[in-house]
């Protein structure tokens, strides 16, 4: 997919070098539980490739035109856990990580109208989700740019994260194809 100034795409391998550092960087995880290392880098890019292959969407690639070749990932993905707001094989949500230097920019909202535009337009979906801690307002600032709505409802503890834990409390945000 392209946009204004972005190709959404499958993934490469070299792209796996240029996600490492992002995960490494502790201010783009600083509200994700920990960064990762060089193996664990290498293996969600792994699935990550392997879903978008096997499914033919997912959480693409993203290059600026005429720039960088690879500044993260922009998508639509299925919770891989067991979500309290979601029904299995039905929910579908957006979401996204950038290299700290590509901040700032929109590429973010850019990226993720397109990828709900394909969500809503190519796959038929009902609805898309995304959530985010309270306190991460970029984000939360590029859900309500393309359109999604705080579900106050919704609001949850994640699943994988202990009781007490900093990043436990996620905010749900919602957008239906309607």
């Amino acid at each position: 997919m392209r946009t204004q100034r972005l190709i959404l795409r499958a993934w490469r391998s070299d792209d796996l070098a240029a996600f490492r550092l992002i995960n490494a960087d502790p201010e783009v995880m600083a509200l994700m539980p920990s960064t990762l290392d060089s193996g664990q880098s290498d293996a969600q890019g792994l699935r990550i490739m392997d879903n978008l292959s096997t499914r033919g969407w997912g959480l693409w690639a993203v290059e600026v035109q005429g720039g960088s070749p690879f500044i993260g990932y922009v998508g639509l993905n299925e919770p891989a856990q067991p979500m309290p707001f979601a029904t299995q094989g039905q929910t579908v949500e957006m979401a996204w990580r950038l290299g700290r230097g590509h901040w700032g920019h929109g590429y973010a909202a850019e990226a993720a109208a397109a990828a709900l535009d394909f969500g809503f337009s190519t796959l038929g979906l009902a609805e898309i989700i995304a959530y985010t801690v309270p306190h991460n307002h970029r984000s939360r600032r590029v859900m309500e740019r393309i359109g999604l709505v705080r579900d106050t409802a919704g609001d949850f503890d994640h699943p994988v994260l202990p009781p007490g834990h900093a990043l436990r409390r996620h905010v749900l945000y919602r957008k239906s194809r309607s």
